[in-house]
């Protein structure tokens, strides 16, 4: 499996002046402040984030507010309130009217993992067990974990609806409690009335973005969005630039959205690509092909319309990739593992994080004068800036060795002020040069006589830079530059790859000479596969499981699937295998109920006790235990059967039937019951 490298520390702060003159937070211990509240039988109130206008902010944003706004903790807003329940929809959240779009179109992104979400937001808090009006949650901070701490006061109008962040569900408040966190880590409401999905994203996952430029008409779109859709990443998008306004195809302009789901889909006249997109309004959806009304469905096969297809006006819709090229301009990839490069396992990244500082007069010094690269025609201040050595090397060998290596450089700047937009952020990049002594500062004459091996198109007002390199092993120098003082982080991230090579040309040679796999050749890769996480318990696939498998993804009754299937299939196993080797204690392959039930509900899908007995019945052996071929199928099952009642549903409480509809599916439907 893909590991993502864990700088896990915990980081309590202050309120105060940094030596870089960056903000920091309050020092707040959750644990002793909820257990002083208690104590005391009181309910707390965060005095550093009091629910005054001061929280809100002093712009704009103060004309959207309802008249007599007032502040209200859940136990008063409804008689049943919940922190959050895995019984609802994943994106359940709707946007107030704080201008935060690109905010919940990265939470959207976050609730399809379930692992990611419950770091930023720990899901074991309550309005009921040891309930103090206190809740924490968890965001990465320039190369940090940082926790923060809030009260529940929430805004309210008169008839006591949320102002800002509400859910489809009136009685689920974290969505709610999450932006007013994320607020008071920005300075106030106020301060995310514009921002970037990608932002956002890093602060939730510690990720690495990359942002493609759609109006370019990037090569091989399809493929990328194929290679990021089965791996560990979060994907936004955004509509042109302009006044937030609906146009008549029901998009939205300088809005984001999350791009949830693709899917290539069979026609009568051949294939269609499709996006699945969310507008975090929760309503107002794409009006044309492939939208909720669209005729276009009726090209499909009855059991791929009713698996894809949902009417509901809840803000997610489908449209075509070359729609949904011509109608938004940029796409956001958040990396959370080496992704984009393939979809084998046993991909690694070695983790390296510096912090610099930027001085105006002494170590700010700017950029290249010159775009005379040849002749290295530098400014004389430019070898003042940060100097960082890098070495490269082959991971697997120990040693220096010939190839190149993949590396992900990325330059974040810290805020200047405690409300993220009270001071413009500076235009930065960064430089790499190959170094070849053992001199820590390099002096004006390096510059004079090297030019870079990499530099940055454009200096860019962006909270983070990045840029993906391949280089030969040995010793390189990044400079990062700006004008002004600052403090930054660089992060340095180099793949390793710890790959069965007999394994890496299995997959080269099958997929070249298999473009749609039938059940036979999914049970040889299936089989082959090393599964990284079981151990010496090494799965095995029948042929009736393999053609089980098939059924379930085969939409467009074929008998076969394509690649792009498999790789969601993929993704699919892999959480599988870590979910089973988690809950496997006793490494012994099976599961018992216990386990298999909360297996199930950390893969993403809750079973109530007597179902999760049938499925034992069903899919277990004779001591009503569960090995993970069979827990591949029920999940497998599980998520089908979960998908089609979603989109027939009408209020998400069950599937009503006149007399007229009761009757057999089609025999192509008959796989999603078997």
């Amino acid at each position: 499996m893909s590991v993502w490298p864990s700088i896990r520390g915990r980081w309590k702060q202050g309120w105060k002046e940094s030596t870089g003159g960056s903000l920091q937070q309050p020092q707040e211990d959750y644990e002793a402040l909820r257990d002083r509240c208690l104590k005391d039988h009181c309910l707390f109130e965060d005095s550093s984030f009091p629910a005054t206008q001061s929280s809100i902010g002093s712009g704009p944003l103060l004309q959207k507010l309802p008249p007599h706004l007032q502040w209200r903790r859940p136990p008063e807003l409804h008689s049943n309130p919940q922190f959050y329940s895995t019984k609802a929809k994943r994106m359940d959240l709707c946007q107030g009217v704080v201008g935060d779009c690109w905010f919940l179109a990265a939470v959207h992104a976050l609730t399809l993992h379930q692992d990611i979400l419950s770091r930023v937001v720990p899901l074991n808090q309550s309005f009921t067990e040891n309930y103090a009006g206190i809740f924490q949650f968890w965001f990465w901070h320039f190369g940090k974990w940082v926790p923060v701490v809030i009260d529940d006061r929430l805004p309210v109008n008169e008839a006591g609806q949320l102002v800002f962040v509400s859910s489809t569900y009136k009685n689920l408040f974290w969505g709610a409690l999450l932006e007013k966190a994320y607020a008071k880590l920005s300075g106030s409401y106020e301060d995310l009335q514009c921002g970037q999905v990608s932002e956002a994203f890093v602060d939730f996952t510690g990720g690495v973005t990359m942002t493609i430029n759609l109006v370019e008409d990037p090569i091989n779109l399809w493929g990328i969005l194929n290679k990021t859709t089965y791996s560990r990443t979060l994907i936004g998008c955004q509509t042109r630039i302009g006044e937030e306004r609906v146009q008549e195809n029901g998009l939205v302009d300088g809005h984001a959205y999350t791009l949830t789901a693709i899917r290539k889909v069979t026609c009568k006249y051949g294939p269609e690509y499709l996006v699945k997109l969310r507008n975090p309004w929760g309503k107002v959806e794409w009006q044309g092909d492939w939208s909720d009304s669209s005729r276009k469905w009726e090209l499909l096969s009855p059991k791929e319309k009713l698996l894809l297809l949902r009417k509901d006006n809840d803000g997610e819709f489908w449209m075509s990739l070359q729609d949904f090229k011509a109608h938004f301009v940029l796409l956001v990839i958040c990396k959370l593992t080496p992704g984009l490069l393939s979809f084998e396992v046993g991909q690694k990244w070695m983790y390296t994080m510096q912090e610099g500082r930027w001085e105006k007069g002494s170590t700010a010094g700017g950029r290249m004068k010159s775009s005379w690269i040849g002749d290295a025609m530098w400014g004389n201040t430019f070898w003042k800036n940060p100097q960082f050595l890098l070495s490269i090397w082959k991971p697997e060998e120990g040693r220096q060795s010939p190839g190149t290596c993949s590396l992900l450089v990325s330059l974040l700047q810290k805020p200047r002020h405690r409300c993220r937009n009270w001071k413009s952020r500076l235009a930065i990049g960064f430089y790499v040069f190959r170094h070849y002594n053992d001199r820590r500062k390099l002096p004006a004459e390096f510059f004079w006589a090297n030019a870079p091996l990499s530099w940055p198109e454009a200096f860019l007002k962006e909270k983070e830079v990045n840029r993906e390199l391949w280089l030969e092993p040995g010793t390189y120098l990044i400079v990062p530059c700006a004008s002004e003082t600052a403090l930054f982080v660089f992060l340095f991230l180099q793949e390793i790859v710890e790959q069965n090579e007999e394994q890496n040309e299995f997959f080269t040679k099958f997929f070249a000479k298999y473009p749609e796999i039938n059940a036979i050749q999914l049970q040889k890769i299936l089989n082959r596969m090393t599964w990284s996480s079981l151990g010496n318990r090494q799965p095995f696939f029948s042929f009736d499981a393999c053609q089980g498998i098939l059924a379930l993804l085969d939409l467009n009754a074929s008998g076969t699937v394509s690649i792009q299937e498999f790789r969601s299939l993929w993704k699919q196993l892999m959480l599988y295998q870590e979910v089973f080797h988690k809950q496997d204690s006793s490494r012994s392959g099976l599961l018992d109920w216990v386990q298999l039930q909360a297996a199930v509900m950390e893969a993403g899908i809750v079973l109530g006790d007597d179902v999760c007995q049938l499925m034992l019945l069903r899919y277990g052996g004779p001591r009503l235990q569960i090995d993970f071929v069979s827990f591949v199928l029920l999940m497998l099952r599980a998520v089908n059967m979960e998908n089609v009642f979603q989109n027939l549903t009408k209020d998400g409480k069950g599937i009503y039937l006149q007399k007229p509809e009761v009757r057999l599916p089609p025999r192509s439907q008959l796989s999603l019951v078997r």
